[in-house]
């Protein structure tokens, strides 16, 4: 009996350590910008979005599963794979891809902590520049594991959106019937949301971050199952914070009309119907995403270029030793910080805008991803299987007509 408790400790313990780089990554997707897409999505459509989020989750599960996987087998970064399997050109590209999309995704998550303190009556020219100093002492002055654990106590401020949830009173079997039943519109705001939510569900810093994670903690191949769960669970709570924050604000502002102008005003607008409460825990939830995400996007741009160009990496290294590393890290914090700082910035603008440009970029990054991870010369025998495949290839398609439909939409003038 002895023997048999020490064998159920002992993996527990393992499990424990291996959590961490899928609870992480996926969390810190639910940012800012996703906060606000979401937001805008049960404002504008009400519950009109709510199916395709048990269908991003599966999506994130295999995505981020076949990124951890490749980090793990291979012992390098999605970047470095990149530069290897097809040479310096594309990498670069890929690069150009990311940081674009990351540059943008980094002002949406000060614009974030701005929203959610302004909220509380703090300026944003208070705010954020604490806010900015924190992120860079976080990473920059400290240590893998401790950051990990900063990190980690954050992504648990998201269950404020699920009491949110409850205090939104919604119509359950409304609720029910259309997170299993599809309902889509063919306008060019509808098909832009839609490419913004997976955009922000699937983001392509994503794939970076979990893999390099994997890679800089020394996850082993021992410890790939172990790896799994922590995906598997990271994903199911984001979409299970996505899915709240759609009936929320579903159930509460689009009733009434309320259209969201900023993210601010989404936790403000919950007030007259869901209560002070409400109202409080959404803007909690937002600052902490806000402030997980502000250290998350700097990282994945200074891993991901780092790689490209084989210059040292990582959060255990000195600036003497990865000066490379640890300039675009601060380089994009005080990037991010400063933009939001400018008066009169249409902060949901630049939130909806970062996620839609994510959902743009994706495919192109995932077939990168799909080619590698069906290389056998790199992954050997854990290449991905035929069920992985045809998702993988499905979302690329589909993205890219979401793309093709929103260009002809708007080429035709039918907002």
């Amino acid at each position: 009996m002895a023997g048999s408790a020490d064998k159920r400790r002992n993996r527990a313990l393992l499990l424990l350590a291996a959590i961490g780089p899928g609870v992480l990554t996926s969390m810190a997707g639910n940012d800012a910008g996703g906060v606000s897409t979401y937001s805008v999505a049960g404002a504008e459509f009400g519950y009109k979005t709510l199916w395709l989020i048990p269908l991003m989750t599966l999506g994130l599960i295999m995505v981020q599963e076949t990124a951890t996987r490749m980090g793990v087998v291979t012992g390098k970064g999605f970047a470095a794979l990149i530069r290897e399997k097809f040479g310096l050109r594309s990498s670069l590209l890929a690069m150009l891809m990311l940081l674009f999309s990351n540059m943008a995704t980094s002002v949406s998550e000060f614009a974030g902590i701005a929203a959610a303190t302004e909220v509380m009556g703090v300026s944003r020219y208070v705010t954020v520049p604490v806010a900015a100093l924190v992120v860079w002492l976080l990473v920059v002055r400290g240590s893998y594991r401790n950051v990990e654990k900063v990190l980690l106590a954050l992504s648990a401020v998201f269950l404020a959106y699920i009491a949110a949830v409850f205090l939104a009173k919604p119509d359950w079997a409304e609720v029910a019937r259309a997170t299993v039943v599809p309902s889509f519109e063919t306008n060019t705001s509808f098909i832009v949301l839609v490419i913004a939510l997976i955009g922000t569900t699937i983001a392509p810093w994503m794939q970076f971050f979990a893999q390099s994670n994997v890679v800089d903690k020394g996850t082993s191949i021992k410890e790939l199952a172990l790896s799994r769960v922590d995906v598997i669970a990271g994903s199911l709570a984001a979409g299970v914070v996505a899915w709240a924050i759609v009936v929320t604000t579903g159930s509460t502002l689009h009733p009434n009309g309320v259209q969201v102008s900023s993210a601010a005003a989404a936790a403000q607008a919950l007030a007259p119907v869901a209560g002070s409460y409400a109202t409080t825990l959404f803007a909690v939830g937002l600052g902490s995403a806000s402030l997980l995400a502000a250290c998350v996007l700097p990282l994945t741009a200074a891993y991901a270029v780092c790689e490209a160009f084989g210059w040292e990496r990582g959060i255990d290294r000195s600036w003497s030793e990865a000066p490379a590393f640890n300039s675009i890290y601060t380089l994009v914090i005080v990037c991010g910080a400063a933009f939001v700082m400018f008066p009169n910035l249409d902060l949901i603008a630049v939130m909806v805008f970062s996620q839609t440009i994510g959902g743009i970029l994706l495919p192109f990054l995932l077939i990168y991803m799909i080619r590698i991870a069906n290389d056998r010369r790199i992954m050997g025998r854990h290449t991905n299987g035929p069920l992985y495949n045809l998702f993988s290839w499905s979302t690329v398609l589909i993205v890219i007509a979401l793309t093709i439909a929103l260009l002809v939409l708007t080429a035709l003038g039918m907002a």
